[in-house]
């Protein structure tokens, strides 16, 4: 309704005058129609997925609709591999966009010519300016959107069924259509200055109103972000695009600045829980975390095992960002932690393959750890961050796709396979994992199935076979290969072991950071409204400025959730404290030991045995091919077959041809992306 008539001439009237007051001025309405509702979900939201954290709750009957839902209909595009529910909500923003832009042109060019003959203007002239504002009100509406996906432990993406990793993809779109709106809305005023000889607007900063100096400082922040964000460069130089996102922090101030805090309020929901998030996750990035051992592999692949209380749980496929600061302060790389929490109840490990310069640096740290021995490493993590449940293991059948460092997602979900079948004896579902690598020393990923401590499990309860293809050696390597090692670390009494940001309760913690941080903004804007501008200013904006204004209530805004955040989180840090003195610290120095499963795989032969039983099942090695996707998947058979892939573009596209075949009604597909 904010483009009509209807919304702008009875209903926004109505508002103001039952909201202006003493306390909050202008701003009241602003609150109360954008900002509330969105932020009041969020917290009934938390209340909604602690409840259901609480409660077993089963895999329901939905999930087969579900499912249909996300089967792929667009593969090949600019958009990527887009499903049927994506395609519907693309659909629904895009008429809502529609609906924005004709209802705002429509309403401003009913009088274009009155208009233009009071300003002594060209009708051609006023209808740009007219356009130039409807593409700014237009990018504010995609602007609202544009800070949901980036806020990771957001109730609103865990009730509309996302993760953090799953929803950068929405983040990139917005931030396209973002900055292409306000590009050009802020060409057209260009234009309509220059042809008006009104240049001189460019250096307007009023106090009541719009300040356009404001406005193009934040364009330059968003055009700096936007040009390094470009996929080529991004992935390139992806420091680049690091650094420079951090002057979204300009961008926003900017803008508040150039609109005023009160229209700002239709931006704010989604900024103010990420603003929530990013607070919560440089608490917790401030403290070091127990690193225990490394096993490194002699395929330049390293896996990490870290100290966990015993009260954390996650599900598999879940993600987490490490920082060291040895190799840089700043940087912050996602990971997928590939141990189970229900096998693993006092670790926590993932899997880094050395692909980059900052991963290629960490892998050699260990490598060299013969020679330099390592006592210690600081490591600080964000997370973990992942769906309450995994609709995946529903399934009869588990179809699981990966090229290269891929393999880690699968190694997850095979590790909480093994632990559901022994543990409750439920019957899991049959897995076929087909793993693409480019050499056979990259085999030796496939040892860190099982965990160090996977010799007291009865691996014979999971039903799994392994198709592995080296696609760029036509035999197997033979050349001597260097021994899968493993570095165990001194403890430090300082270090600490991994554990949910907020504790066990954490969507209820969320919630009360929410709704209280909320509580305590609205008390002191309503204070220093009433007490401090009102006596003086009478909320006219001719002594304190819309700017000044706005910079106070963005002050009070970053108080309140800073304040909220920190006592929520050093609440929960000393509960968490209880359980951390359980765990017992072991004293080991650091040495060096040698796996006697790290050998070749030969095509013929069963995976390597390890002590007390073997595995279930053969790995079969391919050698000088490619798995033939579709026909792997066409012979499978099942009511109900789950596929996963995780690797390559153009490996995830092959997959998703087959699954959104109208024959291919049993499969369901699923994957995992962290190139974007």
């Amino acid at each position: 309704m904010m483009p009509t008539n209807t919304y702008y001439l009875h209903w926004l009237p109505d508002i103001h005058a039952k909201t202006d007051s003493t306390y909050f001025g202008q701003q009241g309405a602003g609150i109360l129609v954008y900002t509330f509702p969105i932020l009041f979900t969020a917290t009934l939201g938390c209340l909604l997925l602690h409840i259901r954290n609480k409660t077993a709750d089963d895999e329901n009957q939905s999930g087969v609709m579900k499912s249909l839902w996300k089967r792929p209909v667009l593969v090949k595009g600019p958009l990527g591999i887009v499903s049927w529910i994506e395609l519907s909500f693309l659909a629904m923003f895009i008429a809502l966009l529609v609906w924005s832009i004709s209802s705002y042109l429509h309403g401003m060019f009913a009088t274009i010519t009155l208009q233009a003959a009071a300003k002594r203007e060209h009708v051609w002239q006023a209808k740009l300016e007219s356009t130039a504002l409807m593409l700014g009100l237009v990018g504010n509406i995609c602007l609202a959107f544009l800070f949901f996906p980036v806020a990771r432990g957001s109730s609103i993406l865990q009730l509309v069924g996302l993760t953090s990793e799953a929803s950068i993809k929405y983040h990139i779109w917005l931030g396209h259509l973002v900055m292409t709106i306000f590009t050009a809305h802020g060409l057209c005023y260009i234009i309509f200055w220059a042809c008006t000889s009104q240049i001189s607007q460019m250096l307007q900063w009023e106090k009541i109103g719009i300040s356009n100096v404001a406005g193009e400082v934040a364009l330059l922040a968003g055009l700096v972000m936007w040009a390094t964000s470009i996929p080529r460069i991004r992935r390139k130089i992806f420091e680049l695009c690091f650094y420079t996102h951090h002057l979204y922090i300009v961008f926003i101030v900017f803008f508040v600045f150039h609109v005023g805090f009160s229209y700002a309020c239709i931006m704010l929901p989604g900024f103010y829980l990420f603003m929530i998030d990013r607070v919560l996750r440089f608490l917790q990035s401030q403290q070091r975390i127990r690193l225990v051992s490394a096993r490194v592999l002699p395929c330049e692949a390293v896996e990490l095992s870290f100290s966990k209380i015993p009260g954390l749980s996650y599900s598999p496929t879940s993600m987490m960002f490490l920082n060291v600061p040895e190799i840089s302060k700043l940087q912050w790389h996602p990971f997928t932690i590939t141990s189970s929490s229900n096998m693993d109840p006092d670790n926590l490990s993932v899997v880094i393959k050395s692909e980059g310069s900052w991963t290629q640096n960490l892998y050699q740290k260990f490598a060299s750890s013969s020679t330099s021995p390592i006592d210690r490493l600081e490591v600080s993590v964000e997370g973990p961050y992942g769906r309450a449940s995994n609709n995946l293991l529903r399934h009869d059948t588990i179809v699981m796709v990966s090229g290269g460092s891929g393999i880690t997602p699968m190694i997850s979900i095979i590790r909480e396979l093994l632990s559901q079948a022994n543990d409750s004896g439920k019957k899991t579902p049959q897995v076929l994992l087909i793993t693409a690598f480019k050499k056979s020393l990259d085999l030796t990923m496939l040892d860190l199935i099982l965990p160090p401590s996977g010799t007291n499990l009865d691996i014979s309860c999971l039903q799994l076979q392994i198709e592995a293809y080296v696609t760029r050696e036509n035999q197997p390597a033979t050349h001597n290969q260097k021994p899968l090692q493993t570095i165990w670390f001194k403890p430090d009494p300082l270090d600490s072991p991994v554990s949910a940001v907020l504790g066990r309760n954490s969507w209820l913690s969320l919630g009360v950071i929410i709704s209280m941080s909320f509580i305590i903004f609205l008390v002191l804007m309503g204070i220093l409204t009433r007490y401090y501008i009102y006596p003086i200013d009478h909320n006219s904006n001719l002594i304190y400025s819309a700017s000044y204004r706005s910079a106070l209530n963005m002050l009070l805004l970053c108080v309140s959730i800073a304040t909220t955040a920190t006592a929520v989180f050093l609440w929960n840090k000393k509960q968490n404290s209880k359980e951390t003195g359980q765990i017992q610290s072991i004293d080991t120095p650091p040495q060096i030991t040698t796996s006697p499963s790290a050998r070749f795989y030969n095509a013929d032969r069963e995976l390597e045995s390890l002590p007390h039983q073997s595995f279930v099942q053969s790995t079969k090695v391919h050698y000088g091919t490619r798995p033939d996707l579709q026909k792997i998947l066409w012979d499978c058979e099942g009511s109900s077959i789950g596929v996963l892939v995780s690797g390559p573009r153009k490996m995830r596209q092959e997959v998703a041809v087959v699954c959104s075949s109208p024959s291919a009604h049993n499969l369901h597909y699923h994957s995992m992306s962290f190139s974007w």
